[in-house]
């Protein structure tokens, strides 16, 4: 009997954590049969939770004890009201409608986004400056604004330019029109107009100036390829050169003059073909220590 009752007193005494391991202890010591023991376990078991009961009813009870951590009223989140009231609390049902408003109310505490305002106004020179705008800002917005408008009148330009020119007939009050060409040194002067096909180079006839046929073939190339051999009667005026230098001049000045006699059906197979194309290869110059542009005197080892 007086060791159960140190275990008691231990077990009154001690904290709740250490009292159980305390009494276990003091039985141990005084060999108490299980029946004792168990006894003792039992009352300790009890005494916890009578104590874990009494702290949870103070902390429910007694509102400052609580964690000051743990919210359990509702707070108004659109308000920003996020202070206690003067009891620590709120109670349940009490200022809900001011935390969570309704459909119909929710146009009063909606916002509306502030007026942009403008740097640009209305003056003599298209440019004021605004209420509290800084120069500098402003500055800088009317230089974007010019090199905007610079790049706008530069894309018009290329597109203007990206066009294709619109050809008109060119004829003379004779009823002619005029062509030049040019090859190598040699440039030709051509005058065309409706006849019977007679062709004159230098007030000769077109056979008796080029006595080879090659250079006929390549002068009647552009009438040729528009349909109009024996339709318009040419004259030819030409000079520098070879012959072969003037068949060539002379074939480019007829196909411009073809051209400008009726641009929008003869110039597409005059282009296709290449005879508005102005040959550009030119007889290369001699160098020092060589007998022509490219050749080379004879090497002789000894």
């Amino acid at each position: 009997i007086e060791t159960m009752m140190m275990a008691g007193v231990a077990l009154c005494r001690r904290p709740v954590v250490g009292a159980t391991m305390a009494a276990s202890r003091a039985l141990r010591r005084a060999r108490v049969p299980l029946e004792v023991t168990s006894i003792v376990n039992d009352l300790s078991s009890l005494k916890i939770a009578g104590q874990q009961q009494q702290q949870t009813r103070t902390m429910f009870d007694n509102p400052r004890s609580r964690s000051p951590r743990l919210r359990t009223h509702a707070v108004s989140v659109m308000h920003g009201d996020y202070e206690d009231d003067d009891d620590g609390r709120v109670e349940f049902g009490e200022g809900d409608e001011d935390a969570f408003p309704s459909r119909d109310e929710e146009g009063d505490w909606k916002t509306t986004p502030p007026a942009k305002r403008s740097i640009y106004g209305e003056g003599a020179d298209g440019w004021t400056d605004g209420a509290g705008v800084d120069k500098e800002e402003l500055a800088q917005a009317q230089w974007l604004a010019k090199e905007e408008k610079a790049m706008e009148d530069q894309r018009k330009r290329w597109m203007e330019n990206a066009k294709a020119p619109i050809r008109v007939r060119q004829i003379d009050e004779r009823g002619r029109s005029y062509g030049r060409g040019s090859r190598k040194t040699a440039s030709a002067r051509v005058w065309i107009e409706p006849g019977e096909g007679i062709i004159t180079v230098n007030r000769l006839d077109f056979v008796e100036y080029f006595s080879r046929e090659t250079d006929r073939e390549h002068i009647m190339g552009p009438l040729v390829a528009t349909e109009t051999c024996g339709k318009f009667d040419v004259k030819v005026f030409t000079q520098g050169g070879g012959l072969t230098g003037q068949a060539g001049a002379v074939r480019l000045g007829l196909a411009r003059a073809l051209q400008n006699h009726n641009p929008q059906e003869w110039r597409p197979p005059l282009k296709r073909l290449g005879y508005m194309t102005r040959d550009p290869r030119m007889v290369e110059r001699k160098k020092i220590g060589h007998k022509k542009a490219r050749k080379s005197p004879q090497w002789v080892k000894r």
